[in-house]
């Protein structure tokens, strides 16, 4: 009899220990972030690190994130979207471009002439997503945030100020939209995931490429070519970003822990993206700078026959989206009038 109750009491707190330990392992979560850059690049340092940071506070450390660059996890940069919905990362960061005609509604923000402000643009690009992309194109990836970068522009071994510059080099384009606006200049289009872009430069396999400010020096770009050409105005092109996670996998999560996620995302959080993209031209261009680089500036007027060049790529685009049952006139109206909406209310 003696021997009964303490027992007992050994049972009883063994079961508690039991169910203590079976609640802990079915709400922690470790996910796993896979991205193409150096983690020291800004994107990996100052976007996503702060986004993962807050969701492992928010969560009171329930939701750990690890964080894998530069492809460390295996694959290239163009298999980050499917290694996403195959779960073999949790959540990817990467340029929705590396995966062409997948995602066509994302394309409009692409469009050459289109973007002048990434945070507008980035505003712009969460909405459509919400009204149009999430439950169609995108149906089988959690999407937190949808931006676009800084003015796209040229970095080239030889100075370049209107479209004739262009022909016949090689030029490195970062989406099938980019490669088509090459084409109407003259340029061959290389296409390449922007990691390779430094080795490219180097061994003479490209003689330039098309990138924002932001980048360059994560490349080390203004070391390796001497000449940059930035436009006035609406920026040459941009292109779109996501950060997706496996839904299954962000499906089987705890309620509260989905919204801790779900609370660091969306609008807010992609104008956030997008704006410190572009807030980090300046520092980049600076160093081309201080190197003494050749940098073209091109004039909203002169840059007016950059678009009377590259104009086609809209009627082609309009009639290849009307092909797959989107009204893509409809998209270039919308994004817009979204843009100038996020420019009247916070410009």
């Amino acid at each position: 009899m003696t021997l009964r109750k303490p027992i007992s009491k050994l049972l009883a707190a063994g079961a508690a220990m039991a169910i203590s330990a079976t609640t802990a392992l079915a709400q922690d979560v470790t996910l796993r972030m896979h991205q193409f850059l150096p983690p020291q690049a800004n994107v990996p340092k100052l976007i996503l690190d702060v986004w993962a940071d807050a969701i492992e506070k928010d969560s009171e450390g329930r939701i750990k994130i690890e964080r894998y660059a530069a492809m460390s996890l295996g694959g290239k940069p163009p298999e980050l979207m499917d290694q996403a919905i195959d779960g073999v990362a949790d959540i990817v960061w990467t340029v929705v471009g590396y995966t062409p005609g997948r995602y066509p509604s994302t394309e409009v923000f692409e469009l050459p002439f289109m973007v002048e402000d990434a945070r507008a643009g980035s505003y712009a690009y969460a909405k459509m997503f919400d009204a149009h992309m999430k439950d169609t194109e995108f149906k089988n990836l959690k999407i937190f945030g949808t931006w676009v970068h800084g003015p796209g522009m040229f970095h080239t071994n030889a100075a370049v100020s209107s479209p004739d510059d262009l022909k016949g080099m090689k030029i490195r384009g970062g989406s099938r939209l980019v490669n088509e606006l090459l084409k109407l200049t003259g340029a061959s289009p290389i296409g390449m995931p922007v990691p390779a872009v430094p080795e490219a430069l180097s061994k003479g396999v490209i003689d330039g490429t098309t990138i924002p400010w932001e980048v360059t020096a994560a490349l080390k770009v203004p070391e390796l070519v001497g000449n940059h050409t930035e436009f006035e105005g609406n920026a040459l092109y941009t292109l779109t970003f996501v950060l997706a996670m496996n839904k299954d996998r962000y499906e089987s999560m705890p309620d509260d822990l989905k919204a801790v996620m779900d609370k660091n995302s969306g609008v807010e959080f992609s104008i956030f993206a997008g704006g410190v993209m572009q807030d980090m031209d300046a520092p980049a261009r600076d160093l081309a700078v201080a190197r003494g680089n050749n940098i073209v500036t091109v004039s909203a007027e002169d840059a007016a026959k950059w678009a009377e060049v590259v104009q086609p790529i809209y009627t082609t685009w309009i009639a290849d989206m009307d092909k797959r049952g989107l009204d893509g006139q409809a998209m270039i109206d919308e994004a817009k009038a979204l843009m100038e909406e996020y420019k009247k209310n916070n410009m």
